[in-house]
């Protein structure tokens, strides 16, 4: 991870998902609340997916079928802070859809041998690898994909000019005379535009916590 986003508020504990939200996605026809939750965790569930050994194709699937079966629980899903944090909730869906992805991947594989070999007799689709590091992977994943998901939010509120100045310097760590130049801005402005847009992204960061 970048350097400087090492250094922003811990967003690597639990984070709580507000009630409001899960309750707004028990509407499967809440357009809005579900592009929401889409984009903020679908790069999440794929990295995650890819990370744990699967091709892109079988990590859009995970995608694909991790997505559908949280819309598929949530008319029922009742929220109990007490038993689990949602984060634990989503890694436990994303898990079972990467390992069935595995087992499809074995049952393939087995199928194309068989055509050339007998089956061997020890050979079983339930001797498949678990998802390599799954739940330090998924802290590290969770987030990187909190911090992406704050920085494009506020990509949307901060002027084009001031959003390239922080992406420049802070970001992409590019010295403050590169920066001046290329952007033909002064160092009173490159340092303003770091102060006010890194105040803006820990709101941000601090807002997204309390959403999800």
């Amino acid at each position: 991870m970048n350097v400087y986003l090492s250094k922003l508020p811990d967003v690597d504990g639990l984070i709580p998902t507000r009630q409001s939200l899960l309750s707004r996605l028990k509407d499967y026809d809440d357009n809005e609340s579900w592009r929401d939750f889409f984009h903020t965790y679908w790069k999440l569930i794929y990295n995650m997916a890819v990370r744990s050994g699967l091709t892109e194709m079988e990590a859009q699937e995970v995608v694909q079928e991790t997505i559908i079966a949280v819309s598929k629980q949530m008319p029922d899903f009742k929220y109990d802070r007490a038993k689990g944090s949602f984060k634990s909730w989503l890694l436990q869906l994303t898990r079972w859809r990467i390992q069935d992805q595995l087992r499809q991947r074995q049952r393939d594989e087995y199928l194309v041998t068989t055509q050339a070999y007998e089956a061997d007799s020890n050979g079983t689709v339930d001797n498949i690898p678990d998802p390599v590091s799954v739940d330090s992977t998924w802290e590290d994943e969770w987030q990187r994909n909190l911090v992406d998901a704050a920085i494009r939010r506020l990509k949307t509120q901060a002027t084009p000019k001031q959003f390239q100045i922080f992406d420049l310097y802070v970001l992409k760590q590019w010295p403050v005379a590169k920066v001046t130049a290329a952007l033909r801005v002064n160092i009173t402005q490159v340092y303003m535009a770091k102060h006010r847009l890194t105040a803006m992204l820990k709101k941000e960061i601090k807002a997204l916590e309390g959403r999800f």
